[in-house]
């Protein structure tokens, strides 16, 4: 198999993947409730975070942002090309990624996702980030996509 089709299904993978969260979202948030549904599917996301960040991860905390820099930019999907990352802040002190691609995000615009959804969605999705580097020991937070908005997520971590 060529890298060319490796690369086609991994794109794919992760479209699907997309379309999978929103459709369990829209069948929740149709049985519950929005904001019950957000919540339930966020907690899910969140706890396979915690797992590949204790997997993963874990031995950066809490001090090694340069590493965890360098495990976690070396981990990502197709070489980086997927998300695009550009490191704004590097030191054991901060670390800032902004990431200028999203294949989730494409996947729900291609969709017709408004782009109120989309955020929603973004926000979502991010929770596997949120659990990620928490549940390694460090500090997160995320500003995740909006309407308007260049590229896509900032990551910030920081020591615990």
């Amino acid at each position: 198999m060529s890298e060319q089709v490796l690369r086609e299904q991994l794109y794919e993978a992760f479209k699907h993947r997309a379309i999978l969260y929103y459709l369990i979202y829209d069948e929740l948030r149709k049985e519950i409730g929005p904001e019950r549904a957000e919540d339930i599917l966020s907690r899910a996301i969140y706890r396979r975070g915690v797992e590949r960040g204790q997997q993963r991860y874990a031995k950066y905390a809490p001090r090694d942002l340069l590493g965890l820099k360098d495990a976690f930019l070396g981990n990502l999907a197709d070489g980086g090309r997927m998300f695009q990352p550009e490191v704004l802040a590097s030191t054991n002190e901060q670390l800032d990624i902004k990431f200028h691609a999203c294949p989730l995000r494409d996947a729900w615009q291609q969709y017709g996702l408004s782009p109120e959804d989309v955020a929603l969605m973004c926000r979502i999705a991010s929770r596997i980030d949120d659990g990620t580097f928490e549940g390694a020991g460090f500090r997160f937070w995320a500003d995740t996509w909006q309407p308007g908005g260049e590229g896509c997520c900032c990551l910030h971590i920081r020591p615990k």
